[in-house]
């Protein structure tokens, strides 16, 4: 499936891809600058949770919840990792065993630990403005 949109047209576009997948592992493939943390900012809310969404880039693993406080999502930034070995480290294969939403920035660092059961999920800068997506 491919999309394009600007900003304003993200909750439809979260919306989109929610009816789509068919599982709660998404992996965002971009360039810096793409709008990956936006995207995944947007199908937060859709899924309905309040918190603040920001990258994890430091800290490696950002978790969302429910206003309920029932977990809802894990994000992942794997730009700093060095190596697979890291993602592994911080115990990966076990959030990927949770019933959780998962969103992957940067999946290309880990490319031996991606599930076969995800849906990858292409960003192209079109324009200032503009981007395409490819969701497979």
């Amino acid at each position: 499936m491919e999309l394009i949109y600007t900003e304003q047209d993200l909750p439809s576009i979260a919306r989109t891809i929610l009816e789509y997948v068919d599982t709660k592992i998404l992996a965002f493939y971009a360039p810096m600058g793409a709008g990956k943390t936006t995207l995944i900012k947007a199908l937060i809310k859709e899924l309905g949770s309040t918190d603040n969404v920001s990258s994890p880039t430091f800290g490696l693993v950002n978790e969302y919840q429910l206003d309920n406080g029932e977990l809802l999502a894990y994000h992942f930034d794997f730009y700093r990792l060095k190596d697979e070995t890291e993602a592994l480290d911080m115990g990966l294969d076990d959030y990927l065993q949770s019933n959780a939403w998962i969103f992957m920035e940067w999946p290309e660092k880990i490319p031996n630990l991606t599930p076969e059961n995800m849906h990858s999920l292409k960003i192209e800068i079109l324009d200032q403005k503009t981007r395409k997506l490819t969701l497979v």
